[in-house]
């Protein structure tokens, strides 16, 4: 299919960004979630940062104390025999996650063309409890009425678990709490009820016996969400064996709701692909892309903090065109512009 990547790409990088204090380095900004709001295209980017100075055969890993709120940096000895730093995101211990290697928060940027933006001084949204002790990631943004929704991650010892916040000028923000447990993620809620119900997709993490595969729920008021059930999943020998989860907010088409999801196959390599749900009854499917609809080609999708990954949280539908807006290799964002024609080509 043709991919109309943005001769600008990438559209963002960490030069474009201020650290969020003197002593961090911006080592990421990348998977933001996308608005249209007035005459402006704003995008809520993730941003992850790491201490500049680090002791010689050091680790340095930022963590929020849960007692005062504050932030330190936690030292880990490079030839200690208990930590395994093979993924440059995370340090394992005995096979799980023992640390993050950077805090991610979340910044808005604005633009008037959809192309080069303003990316705010400061934060918009800093981890500020033990929920979310390991930073925030992730968003995704559902506008409903004048109020838009954001989605995110809350990382913390206790695992992954998705929080809510709301704005109606991405100047202002409340958070309104929690809303799925650990461990789950990648949640994005439909803009909009359907049959008098709030959906959502999320993607469960199970542990022990199970896949990352794509569920939907449905709730009253958007805090209680139940009626969970499963969506798709892995498939083998596909772009998508790996993991999957869902991408930007769905969005509705003359021929169903429309989601860009992620898909990961077994050597962690991060493509975007397309289910088309039913329109009345989302959780019934009425197609899935063959092949994905973006796959990491180009430098900067290959080369970066986490090679070869395109991630997006967040599209908007121009007539018959998608631009959607994704982090590649975990490291800066990207936009391209893609027709609903080959995207429903992939089906």
């Amino acid at each position: 299919m043709r991919i109309g990547r943005l001769e600008e790409n990438p559209i963002i990088t960490t030069n474009h960004v201020k650290p969020s204090r003197p002593d961090f380095k911006v080592v990421g900004v990348f998977n933001a979630g996308v608005a249209a709001i007035n005459d402006e295209i704003v995008l809520l980017l993730r941003v992850a940062e790491m201490p500049v100075h680090v002791p010689g055969n050091s680790i340095a890993v930022p963590v929020l104390n849960e007692q005062d709120r504050t932030l330190e940096i936690k030292y880990l000895n490079k030839n200690d025999p208990r930590y395994n730093y093979e993924d440059s995101r995370v340090v394992k211990e005995q096979g799980r996650y023992a640390y993050l290697t950077s805090m991610s928060h979340l910044r808005v940027a604005r633009s008037k063309d959809g192309v080069r933006f303003v990316i705010d001084e400061y934060p918009s949204l800093f981890p500020i409890d033990a929920e979310e002790a390991w930073g925030i990631e992730d968003p995704r943004i559902t506008q409903l009425g004048n109020r838009y929704y954001i989605t995110y991650s809350a990382v913390s010892p206790k695992g992954v678990a998705v929080r809510l916040a709301v704005t109606e000028d991405f100047r202002n923000f409340e958070r309104l709490g929690l809303i799925l447990p650990p461990e789950n993620k990648d949640v994005a809620i439909f803009p909009g009820k359907i049959e008098g119900k709030y959906f959502m997709l999320h993607r469960p993490v199970p542990k022990s016996i199970g896949s990352p595969e794509m569920w939907i729920a449905e709730s009253p008021d958007l805090m209680h969400w139940g009626n969970h059930r499963f969506l798709i999943g892995l498939r083998e020998q596909s772009w998508d064996n790996g993991r999957i989860g869902g991408g930007a907010v769905p969005f509705l088409t003359k021929d169903g709701w429309l989601e860009l999801y992620h898909g990961a196959d077994v050597n962690d390599r991060y493509c975007m692909g397309a289910v088309l749900l039913d329109r009345e009854d989302p959780g019934k499917v009425l197609a899935r892309s063959r092949v994905p609809v973006l796959m990491p080609e180009t430098d900067y999708e290959m080369n970066g903090f986490f090679g070869g990954v395109v991630f997006s949280c967040g599209a908007l539908l121009m007539d018959q065109t998608v631009r959607m807006y994704y982090g590649a290799a975990d490291e800066v964002m990207a936009c391209a512009d893609l027709s609903l024609a080959d995207i429903y080509r992939t089906f």
